[in-house]
């Protein structure tokens, strides 16, 4: 079933998201929202553009950080794909921590 993501599959989402996704919630938050000293990341909303994360920065304050898709979402299976393929993405990326763990152990 095509259409936009409504405010129930957003809501879903969100919640699968900040339940079970924390890691690729921060990983979002500091590749793609280029916030490096984001501490944790909550998902607020998804819709068929992108994502608005609240993210927690380590001095405490929280920021809030809308990170758009490279296309438009037609449904939630597409939102589940990208979501997925944008962390695989993102752990390659040389601004995630996980690169930068795996290099310093080297």
């Amino acid at each position: 079933m095509s259409g936009s993501i409504s405010k129930n599959i957003s809501d879903r989402i969100c919640k699968h998201m900040n339940e079970d996704h924390i890691d690729a919630l921060l990983i979002y938050a500091q590749v793609y929202g280029s916030v490096e000293d984001a501490s944790a990341a909550q998902m607020q909303a998804i819709d068929n553009h992108g994502m608005d994360l609240n993210v927690q920065v380590f001095d405490g304050a929280a920021v809030p950080v809308r990170i758009n898709f490279d296309h438009t979402l037609s449904d939630a299976e597409d939102a589940h794909h990208t979501l997925i393929e944008m962390v695989k993405r993102a752990r390659q990326s040389p601004r995630s921590p996980h690169q930068a763990m795996s290099k310093s152990r080297l």
